[in-house]
């Protein structure tokens, strides 16, 4: 996993690294002239306006720009205050040629909260070093920044790069390691690889109940709800699955046709729904119920009873709003999926802009797995008893998994997941498995062609299930590429 640290958390690791700030400050410049050169397609005849402030990151745009020059590269370094004059007027003359073939923006990085002018950005592409100026590190805040072609961080992602509008104004990041400790980092970054390791495939003494999911989900009127958990808990794996949807019969209950439905009448079901659950791996509850006192009486029962792996998803989670004390009589690993409204009804407020410590905070309030949805996905587990708690982070979704039904897919994936072989496991493992499931679902967004093209186009919940498998073996196969020598 690739390590996230804040801004304070990376000044201590600055201050205990075995070089002096020279020496960081080198390796960190010639990291930028490389990257520089590559999205200049060379150095002959190009030119570069370097923005360098006064503190370490205008050092490493000043080494950047030292590089450079020795292959041939005009470089102008300026202040940030003139770098705006000289963007001002570039930008006051259309049609007329470029000044410069690269902006780099070496003008405060990380050190900034707050505005320093940049209202319009240069005409040619620019290279951020570490963080575009003017985003703030810890939120992805945007004070007015130079959007960012290309983003070369150090030693760890900052929290700003990876969440919204930040993650979005540093463009592609690329972490340059130049010799920082960063093991202790309390946040992480899944990737395809993390994500293949975390999965396991059906073991060879498989059989149907081996990975077995009960689903409560759906009623009259949301019966496509647990259809999709259904769907999403088959393609991920579940050998069986037993969906009851509260004031249904059997036989009709939406689900595709292998999934095995049962009777849950009306009023007091959550007895019901327990019987037998035993006999499977995991659990979902929630979509499509409805939040009705009624109902949420019941699914607060379930889910205190409910001895199994447990995924608490959509109204399920008004539940434990209403009914905070179900939370504290499990002992199964339990994963609550919220996205930004309902984080509000769990936990009295939204998320803060600081969203690693606002995920953190609720599970360590809550005392069980949160996964807090977005554009960045976030999972965190309670504080351990040294009192730190890990936060991993999934950025492989885009905005085309914001449809309905797409967070009925999730918990289907995420119970599939749990279904594997999770006793004796501590949270932070099963975290790492809540988390591999949210990047694989994520994936489905980027494998959708057509021509061989990846579309724009909001992708529908039922798409995302038929991609599943393809996007499994994406995953495997840049597992595999990793290792390659």
């Amino acid at each position: 996993m690739i390590p996230i640290v804040t801004p304070a958390e990376m000044a201590k690791i600055d201050a205990a690294a075995p070089e002096g700030t020279d020496v960081l400050v080198s390796r960190a410049g010639a990291a930028v002239a490389i990257e520089a050169r590559r999205m200049m397609g060379g150095t002959y005849g190009r030119r570069v306006l370097v923005a360098a402030g006064k503190g370490n990151n205008g050092a490493d745009g000043r080494v950047a720009a030292t590089a450079l020059e020795r292959w041939g590269v005009r470089c102008r370094i300026v202040m940030p205050t003139e770098a705006l004059e000289l963007v001002a007027t570039a930008n006051a003359a259309p049609g007329a040629s470029a000044p410069w073939d690269l902006v780099i923006d070496a003008a405060y990085g990380t050190g900034l909260r707050g505005s320093w002018g940049a209202d319009r950005p240069p005409p040619v592409p620019v290279l951020a070093a570490d963080i575009p100026s003017g985003i703030d590190a810890l939120t992805g805040e945007d004070y007015d920044c130079w959007p960012a072609t290309s983003t070369i961080t150090f030693g760890a992602f900052k929290p700003g790069l990876l969440l919204h509008p930040g993650a979005a104004a540093a463009g592609e990041v690329q972490l340059a390691p130049i010799g920082l400790d960063t093991s202790g980092a309390t946040s992480w970054l899944v990737t395809d690889a993390d994500a293949d390791a975390a999965l396991r495939g059906p073991e060879p003494t498989a059989h149907k109940w081996r990975r077995a999911v009960r689903v409560i989900a759906g009623s009259p009127q949301m019966r496509g709800a647990g259809h999709l958990v259904c769907a999403a808990a088959q393609q991920a794996g579940a050998g069986m699955v037993v969906i009851s949807s509260p004031g249904l019969r059997a036989a009709d209950v939406a689900r595709p046709a292998e999934a095995v439905a049962r009777d849950l009448r009306p009023g007091n079901w959550a007895e019901a729904s327990l019987e037998g659950i035993e006999r499977f791996d995991a659990a979902v509850i929630g979509p499509g119920i409805g939040i009705d006192p009624t109902a949420s009486a019941q699914i607060a029962r379930f889910i205190s009873e409910c001895p199994v792996p447990l995924v608490v998803d959509a109204d399920a989670l008004s539940a434990v709003g209403d009914h905070p004390e179900c939370l504290g009589a499990r002992t199964a690993p339990t994963v609550l999926t919220p996205h930004d409204g309902e984080f509000a009804r769990l936990t009295g407020g939204p998320p803060a802009a600081d969203r690693f410590d606002a995920v953190r905070q609720a599970a360590g309030a809550l005392g069980v797995i949160v996964l807090l949805k977005g554009p960045t996905t976030l999972v965190s587990v309670p504080p351990s008893e040294s009192g730190s708690s890990t936060v991993l982070a999934v950025t492989s979704g885009t905005e085309r998994l914001a449809t309905a039904g797409s967070g009925d897919v999730l918990s289907g994936v995420i119970a599939a997941v749990l279904s594997g072989e999770v006793a004796g496991l501590d949270l932070d493992n099963i975290s790492t498995g809540v988390a591999a499931a949210a990047h694989w679902h994520g994936r489905t967004a980027s494998i959708a062609t057509v021509g061989g093209v990846t579309g724009s186009m909001p992708l529908l919940a039922s798409a995302q299930v038929d991609l599943l498998e393809a996007a499994r073996a994406e995953l495997t196969d840049a597992s595999a590429d990793r290792k390659r020598p």
